[in-house]
């Protein structure tokens, strides 16, 4: 697993944003360690593949949740521009900016509280979806079908059919493949202790 380098700065507003937050049982659930391994997973893989170009990345995170996935890239030592963490729970708006707050304070980060088939970032060269076992197959393609056509997207599910928010689990990496539609560049899973993470990068059709 990678060595990420974390701002003691940032330490302090992850504190910060748990102490402050109107459910700080559910904030402390984006630390879990299955879901902080998949994040730098997501960012690990993304460092290996080539790039066509050397600029930083503009990115745009879709069910950002409380905004962990964007600290991450922040302290992963990978140029970033931008991001854009969007998630239709406005509490996470509050906390994302809190755990952000070194770089929204630089304006080079947002949090927004919105539907993400609605919410379009027309410009980001690199998308995320980490939440689409949240939303239905009818919902992904609408999502999908709004992202940038030269975007790089990476997409991620699971197979933890026994969480009642999960409304589209994968049964395997194969099936989560078959219903991304796009055209793969890298697939993979992760063991985690309660469920199989699986992972798709690629670019739209």
């Amino acid at each position: 697993m990678m060595f990420f380098n974390v701002s003691i700065d940032d330490v302090l507003f992850w504190m910060d944003a748990i102490r402050n937050s109107k459910d700080r049982d559910r904030v402390l659930e984006s630390f879990w360690k299955g879901q902080v391994q998949s994040k730098i997973w997501l960012i690990e893989q993304l460092r290996l593949l080539p790039r066509d170009t050397n600029s930083a990345y503009k990115i745009a995170i879709y069910g950002g949740w409380n905004g962990v996935l964007a600290n991450l890239f922040y302290n992963s030592g990978m140029g970033m521009r931008h991001i854009t963490s969007i998630d239709i729970d406005p509490d996470c708006e509050e906390v994302a900016s809190t755990i952000n707050k070194k770089h929204e304070m630089r304006g080079t980060f947002r949090a927004v509280t919105a539907d993400m088939c609605e919410y379009i970032v027309e410009d980001a060269d690199l998308v995320v979806n980490t939440s689409c076992e949240h939303i239905t197959q009818e919902q992904y393609d609408q999502w999908l079908s709004n992202q940038p056509k030269d975007a790089l997207i990476v997409l991620q599910s699971n197979d933890f059919f026994s969480c009642e928010e999960h409304i589209r689990c994968a049964e395997s990496l194969d099936d989560f493949e078959k219903t991304a539609n796009i055209k793969t560049i890298y697939k993979g899973e992760l063991e985690t202790l309660k469920y199989t993470r699986f992972m798709i990068i690629g670019k739209k059709q």
